[in-house]
């Protein structure tokens, strides 16, 4: 689903020699949804080491024992297990939950386009399914959504780049399958609380599914902080999605999966990618599992950066909402194209969302340092009034 830009470009300009093949044609879904913009890569500017922070990955590599799995997991002439069974037992020990409960997939997106594909189409008189998600989220959602064949419905986050609840609670119609909660919330930063979830599921249909997408839920320090599994054990209608590939450092590998009901689960294993995850992703996620002290300690670095950041834009006048991921979300408006040029120049790839605003991924000292220096000379960013 990623496209670059080169690719992006290279798809739009027909091959030399190839003429044009009448007839053929995409759904027609296909030309109303967006492209994924993965983030770019960093510009090399000479005396200066580059930084990618546009893409909300780990800066470091996996912990050492979760290498030597990957090089010992040699077999890749052979299939990999489709249900994942290592790492789904391995997940029942670590989270207090049944094995028959977890749903593997490639990456947290895996497993949700998994749900949309087996709850979120077409109704039998031929009309969508609706899809109610806050916007702006995580870019892939709209992509997601079309092509099952379902209908976004995105409802404005608030002012503070908090989901409005009320209004996504209000949004809910006769046609609406399935509800999207990021938290924290992608690009914004900020979470959902326990008693805010709570208080949303009383309002939503028991036969309408709530999905609790947690991909950065292993950066959250609120304590108040909603936690998708305790959502799961008391909701039958709960799905929660978590991920390896951010606090784990296994972006490359693809390894993610969700966590449901029996009434639901038996539907997603129906729709599943058959071997989305490779062995050498599950192995990889098994051995990080097994050393999650060592993983708590790496991240917990990732955290100080991330705070170090915050009261650093805070003591700069910068308005920021709360960060909660491995990110910081600078609303900036019709300045965002102008910041990211700013950036560009300094040897940092930053992920800029049009004229809304500009995320930017808690990466190595160095470039978090960088940046902030970068922010003390901007004079057009959202200011504490």
């Amino acid at each position: 689903m990623t496209t670059t830009e080169n690719d992006t470009n290279a798809a739009e300009i027909p091959a030399p020699g190839i003429p044009p093949a009448p007839g053929i044609a995409p759904r027609p879904v296909i030309g109303k949804l967006p492209q994924y913009k993965a983030g770019k890569p960093p510009t090399v500017v000479e005396g200066l080491q580059s930084y990618k922070v546009s893409s909300n990955e780990n800066p470091f590599p996996p912990l050492p024992a979760v290498l030597e799995a990957i090089m010992a997991s040699a077999a890749v002439n052979r299939y990999p297990d489709p249900l994942s069974t290592a790492l789904r037992n391995e997940l029942s020990t670590f989270l207090d939950v049944p094995a028959e409960d977890i749903v593997t997939g490639g990456g947290s997106l895996g497993a949700l386009n998994q749900l949309l594909a087996a709850f979120a189409g077409q109704t039998p008189d031929g009309k969508a399914d609706e899809v109610i998600y806050a916007w702006r989220s995580f870019e892939a959602y709209p992509i997601s959504v079309g092509l099952a064949g379902a209908e976004s419905v995105q409802v404005p986050l608030n002012a503070d780049g908090t989901h409005n609840l009320d209004a996504m609670a209000d949004a809910v119609t006769e046609r609406t399958r399935v509800i999207l909660l990021c938290t924290p919330n992608n690009p914004t930063g900020p979470v959902l609380t326990t008693a805010q979830v709570e208080d949303f599921l009383r309002r939503v249909p028991s036969n309408v599914i709530v999905v609790i997408d947690e991909a950065y839920e292993d950066f959250v320090r609120d304590d108040d902080a909603v936690n998708g599994i305790d959502m799961y054990r008391s909701h039958p209608n709960v799905v929660v999605l978590r991920t390896f590939s951010k606090g784990a450092g296994l972006a490359g590998l693809r390894v993610g999966y969700s966590v449901s009901h029996a009434p639901v689960t038996q539907h997603l294993r129906v729709a599943a990618v058959p071997f989305a995850v490779s062995t050498i992703a599950e192995q990889a996620a098994v051995a990080s599992l097994r050393h999650h002290g060592e993983l708590v300690e790496r991240i917990q670095g990732l955290v100080a950066e991330r705070t170090r950041v915050v009261d650093g834009l805070k003591a700069l006048g910068w308005s920021i909402p709360a960060a909660q991921g491995n990110f910081v979300w600078l609303g900036l408006g019709e300045n965002t194209p102008e910041f990211a040029a700013l950036a560009e120049q300094q040897a940092l790839a930053v992920r800029a969302f049009g004229n809304e605003g500009v995320r930017v991924t808690i990466g190595e000292e160095d470039a978090n340092t960088r940046f902030l220096t970068l922010c003390a000379t901007y004079t057009k960013g959202p200011r504490v009034s």
